[in-house]
């Protein structure tokens, strides 16, 4: 893992970055609902308001080595009723394969068990997406089923495998990462 490693909240001058991610992945369009090959102004206009948020119902966080964003961690749907909330992640082709996005899973899981007192985390993944999969569970996250069908891609349906991880439950041998809040 190198050492220059640090979550913080995204800024303006992370657009290039982002827009090198989208264009290197094959993948990446699609989960962010965007053109294969995206204008600057695209990506600025759709993904500006959703990388910047922060509280009290959303938390996003730019995965970055050396300073470059080469991902995301984001804590969404925070329902203060039931103390839950929703994770999801995505990593630049560049920064896969390193164990980075494990860490910063597992990083902003506790930051929100010790930091917002949220009790349950919840997240899925496409079953035919392994290193979503190895990811949450590396990042301590336990399987709870399958739903069948509940994804459309490009006319497919996708069946989606769900995972939670509580409070409650032994943090996982990984990485904790540098966190910088606003």
């Amino acid at each position: 893992m190198p050492s220059d490693v640090l979550l913080r909240p995204w800024r303006d001058d992370d657009l290039p970055a982002l827009i090198d991610a989208v264009r290197s992945s094959a993948d990446l369009p699609r989960q962010l609902d965007l053109p294969a090959d995206p204008r600057d102004e695209e990506v600025a206009s759709r993904l500006h308001d959703h990388l910047t948020r922060w509280g009290p119902a959303a938390y996003v966080l730019a995965v970055t080595v050396a300073d470059r964003a080469v991902g995301t961690v984001a804590l969404t749907h925070v329902e203060r009723t039931h103390d839950t909330a929703w994770v999801s992640y995505w990593t630049a082709t560049a920064g896969r394969r390193r164990g980075l996005t494990t860490a910063a899973v597992a990083t902003v899981a506790a930051w929100t068990f010790g930091t917002l007192g949220l009790h349950r985390l919840e997240l899925a993944h496409r079953v035919n997406n392994p290193a979503s999969c190895r990811v949450a569970t590396g990042a301590g996250f336990v399987a709870e089923g399958l739903e069948r069908a509940k994804l459309r891609y490009d006319g497919v349906r996708y069946d989606v495998e769900t995972h939670a991880r509580l409070v409650t439950d032994a943090p996982p041998a990984t990485t904790v990462l540098p966190m910088r809040a606003p």
